[in-house]
């Protein structure tokens, strides 16, 4: 997570963004390419294996993010005792999942960004009409195309990446980014997703990751630790968990000092 993936990551931003937006039709090209014109369908969406392989894609990722999600839980039960995965860990890997693949996309471009989806725009048998990636105008009412959401996942895989022990973390990179690359081709041959969709998805996730990796463990002003972290969530769930015990009849006392 330094400055060269950051700048690498902004100039294939502008480069992507600025062809795609002059050329628009690349995008339909490219989503034609999985199209067969005389079934009028993208045939690769009927294969069980890569339907499989999609859903095992959103699996795998999730798993890396399953151990946090518990920790998180049994911390806020039981707050007297220390987060089982470092605090830093629970709260980056965390954070950067729920923005990039939750709010930023489903409840955020995906709800108001009207593009519809390849298998709806009238090049592919569908009724909607096809807008390029800056165009907000499209006729899709909800859950759109722009951006890909199981794109934004499959490249969240960046995150714990970055968290591997560093002679393995180029390696961990490359991984990611075969993953997320498989993954959005696999949205693209289904006729989910245009190419702007999951190539800005992944763009974006990195962005977010790139930028919470450096508030939470690299600048100095910003920097967390994980025992700060453990003693807020403390502080946070001991309300509910003292009320609980008083209705078992013991009072564990205010929160622990800081």
């Amino acid at each position: 997570m330094n400055r060269t993936g950051l700048f690498i990551a902004l100039g294939l931003f502008a480069g992507i963004g600025l062809l795609f937006g002059i050329f628009p039709g690349l995008d339909l090209w490219l989503a034609g390419l999985f199209y067969d014109a005389q079934t009028k369908s993208f045939p690769l969406k009927s294969v069980a294996s890569a339907s499989f392989a999609r859903d095992a894609a959103m699996w795998i990722a999730w798993a890396f993010a399953a151990p946090s999600i518990i920790a998180l839980v049994i911390k806020l039960v039981w707050p007297d005792r220390p987060l089982l995965v470092r605090g830093r860990t629970v709260m980056f890997l965390l954070v950067s999942m729920t923005l990039a693949a939750g709010i930023l996309t489903n409840l955020t471009f995906k709800s108001h960004w009207g593009r519809p989806r390849p298998i709806f725009v009238t090049e592919f048998g569908g009724q909607n009409h096809f807008v390029p990636w800056w165009d907000p105008r499209g006729d899709c009412p909800k859950n759109c195309s722009f951006f890909s959401g199981e794109g934004a996942t499959a490249f969240w895989t960046y995150a714990p990446a970055s968290l591997a022990p560093a002679p393995w973390r180029p390696a961990a990179y490359a991984a990611a980014t075969v993953f997320g690359v498989v993954t959005s081709g696999l949205r693209m041959a289904f006729g989910g997703h245009f190419f702007t969709d999951v190539a800005i998805a992944g763009l974006v996730t990195f962005l977010v990751i790139w930028l919470l990796h450096g508030l939470i463990y690299r600048w100095a002003s910003t920097r967390f630790s994980d025992a700060g972290i453990d003693a807020a969530l403390t502080r946070f769930a001991w309300p509910g968990y003292r009320w609980r015990q008083k209705r078992r009849g013991r009072d564990v006392g205010p929160a622990p000092a800081p």
